[in-house]
């Protein structure tokens, strides 16, 4: 007996491995196939909660994660890319994509799972182009699916059994609380409601569970899978937090409607599937995709109501990162160049504050070790390269219009700073990753190192600011000053060299705590540089 309990044991971990694996594998390649444009496709098409809602469910089946949407969907709203309704959208639509996964295994392709690996597992090995690549390898993990399952189901074949099993089956029919909370459990277990799902779907197959103890469970899997998010959002944005209540409340709210009626609902199933003559899985997949579309359409008319009350249960402002431009507006291109200038000084200004906001993060992240600043970091550098681009294209439009031997100095003056800007970017990454190395090898950086460190940062973070009150004033006097600043810094990073090698040479600090002090005085002197830059081109000509 105990022969057995660890064969379906083991058949059973095993067979859940695999298709978790199988469908995290084929996710992945599903996203690169699509090239990897879902950030894009969100913030293109989410104009409204409706087009949220599609967007959703189309990013959802591409890389077969509702639990993945909703982070890409969190972080989008952190950047100010979405509003929370358009989010709420989102969310609602990734809870029906999701639903694709348990349709897939519902059909009774099981027998034919190995030659399918074996297809995929040919155009892996055999060919070099990567979108056959990425083909082969989401046909490798969707045959991985029914084999993962088939081990499953094979595993759980015996547990019919068992007097244990029959009087579990029993209590979660009489008692459907009790299957909600199993199903929640679990799913935070897995994390993956699919998963736990496909499990679902193969115990009600092999008549392990009846309909009315399997429905109950169905609704707690889509609480479950809410943990995932929330657990993802703590500890950072108020944006994030407030997006992870709303999927919490929309899958709370929908089980306790569908548990007010689920006699009904589980008659509704029963006829489905006698009508539509469905095998057992392929019914566990109806009532889920039901569960998630009637759900969205109870609930979709409420998305102001959730935005509103998730702001008050989580009240306070969010510092958002504006990734669009709020200054270059078009239409001042070939009325007014002059002007069209000016928006776009007042937009690289903007663009500027986040450099210093950015470097700001990164000596705080040097200081505390602390996640949030390494990924406000992150994020301000990717809104520096967007804003970049935008500003950059704004410029060459304006640059194909007539313009004044003053505006032309003007705008070359404004493109030079907006790719110096730009590397300051770059640098403060680098110094972000630089820390990233240092934590996660655990290099120890010397108190005098530190010391150092943060000498250097001031007088930087000091100079980058200087400099763009510089360009926003014109302000030659500033400008020197910047200038002057820069040669300390210069001298400073000289400095710190030789007493980095003195240190080193008497056995204060490890070789790969020099490497990680020189390359952040290096990058710190180069931001200098690019200060010095944007004061020269003031000097020069008057922005």
């Amino acid at each position: 007996m105990e022969t057995n309990w660890q064969e379906i044991l083991f058949s059973f971990l095993g067979g859940l491995g695999i298709f978790l694996f199988s469908i995290k594998y084929m996710g992945d390649a599903l996203q690169k196939a699509a090239g990897d444009k879902l950030r894009s496709i969100l913030d293109r098409f989410t104009t409204n909660p409706f087009m949220g809602v599609l967007v959703g469910i189309l990013v959802t089946i591409l890389i077969q994660s509702s639990s993945g949407t909703t982070v890409i969907v969190v972080g989008l709203v952190s950047a100010g890319f979405m509003t929370l309704r358009q989010a709420i959208g989102v969310i609602m639509g990734a809870n029906i994509g999701t639903t694709v996964t348990a349709f897939i295994i519902g059909l009774d392709v099981g027998a034919y799972a190995l030659p399918i690996m074996a297809v995929g597992a040919f155009l892996i090995f055999f060919f070099r182009k990567n979108q056959i690549q990425n083909i082969g390898q989401v046909i490798f993990g969707f045959g991985g699916l029914f084999f993962g399952m088939e081990t499953m189901s094979g595993a759980m074949k015996p547990l019919r059994e068992l007097p244990a099993f029959i009087d579990m089956t029993i209590s979660l029919s009489e008692q459907p609380i009790l299957g909600v909370l199993a199903g929640t459990v679990f799913t935070f277990i897995v994390q993956s409601s699919s998963g736990t799902i496909a499990i679902l779907q193969a115990l009600y197959d092999e008549g392990i569970l009846n309909l009315d103890a399997s429905l109950p469970v169905l609704f707690g899997d889509n609480i479950g899978t809410t943990i995932t998010a929330v657990l993802a959002a703590l500890g950072t944005s108020i944006a994030a937090r407030r997006a992870a209540a709303v999927h919490v409340l929309f899958n709370i709210v929908g089980t306790i409607i569908f548990m007010i009626l689920l006699v009904p609902f589980t008659a509704y199933v029963e006829w489905i599937a006698g009508v539509l003559a469905l095998e057992a899985k392929m019914q566990i997949a109806f009532a889920h995709g039901t569960f998630n579309v009637v759900n969205t359409l109870i609930q979709f008319p409420l998305i102001g109501a959730w935005a509103y009350l998730v702001t008050k249960v989580i009240p306070g402002e969010e510092v958002l990162i504006e990734f669009k431009p709020k200054h270059l507006d078009n239409s001042f291109i070939e009325a007014s160049p002059s002007i069209a200038l000016g928006q776009a000084k007042e937009e690289i200004l903007r663009m500027g504050n986040y450099a210093v906001q950015g470097l700001e993060e990164s000596y705080a992240y040097l200081l505390s070790k602390s996640k949030k600043n390494a990924e406000m970091g992150y994020q301000l550098e990717d809104a520096i390269n967007n804003l970049d681009g935008k500003i950059t294209d704004y410029l060459i439009l304006i640059s194909a219009e007539s313009l004044s031997a003053t505006d032309s100095t003007r705008h070359t003056v404004l493109l030079e700073t907006v790719r110096d800007i730009e590397r300051i970017g770059d640098h403060f990454e680098n110094i972000i990753e630089l820390v990233d190395y240092q934590e996660n090898n655990r290099v120890i950086i010397s108190g005098d190192a530190l010391e150092d460190l943060k000498e250097m940062f001031t007088l930087t973070i000091a100079t980058v600011k200087k400099s763009l009150v510089a360009l926003d004033t014109s302000d030659h006097e500033l400008a020197r000053e910047v200038a002057e600043q820069e040669d300390l810094i210069d001298k400073m990073e000289r400095k710190f060299r030789k007493k980095h090698i003195m240190r080193l040479n008497e056995g204060q600090c490890s070789a790969q705590a020099g490497i990680v002090f020189v390359d952040i005085i290096s990058n710190l002197e180069r931001i200098g540089d690019h200060s010095v830059n944007i004061a020269e081109a003031i000097l020069g000509n008057r922005a």
